[in-house]
């Protein structure tokens, strides 16, 4: 009578595996918020910390650096840590998802909506 529904078994699996995997993009998501990674320029005289998500989180520099005179050199510091930390931000966000992927038994290329 019911013949052929034999692999709603096999649907309850597939939608507790999207439940499970939705669950851990979220918590991925809340986690990215607490990593901090920091980037750097000029050897260290200019650091720049954001959020694994990219947010800019704090900025330190080197006191030795402001003179009027380096105005346009501190500029380009402050921008190539900045742009240091978003991308080290991005590969960790990238590294993240591909370790979420293969726990999943996901294709390593997949693109997740991030």
């Amino acid at each position: 009578m019911f013949k052929g529904l034999g692999g709603l078994g096999d649907m309850s699996k597939m939608m507790k595996a999207a439940k499970d995997m939705q669950d851990r993009m979220q918590q991925m998501q809340e986690d990215m918020d607490k990593i901090i990674v920091t980037g750097e320029s000029g050897a260290g005289l200019v650091k720049a910390s954001c959020t694994a998500k990219g947010e800019l989180t704090a900025l330190d520099i080197d006191p030795s650096i402001f003179q009027p005179s380096e105005k346009e050199v501190v500029e380009d510091l402050i921008l190539a840590a900045i742009k240091d930390a978003q991308r080290r931000a991005q590969d960790k966000m990238q590294s993240e998802m591909s370790r979420i992927t293969q726990e999943l038994g996901l294709p390593a290329d997949m693109k997740l909506p991030f």
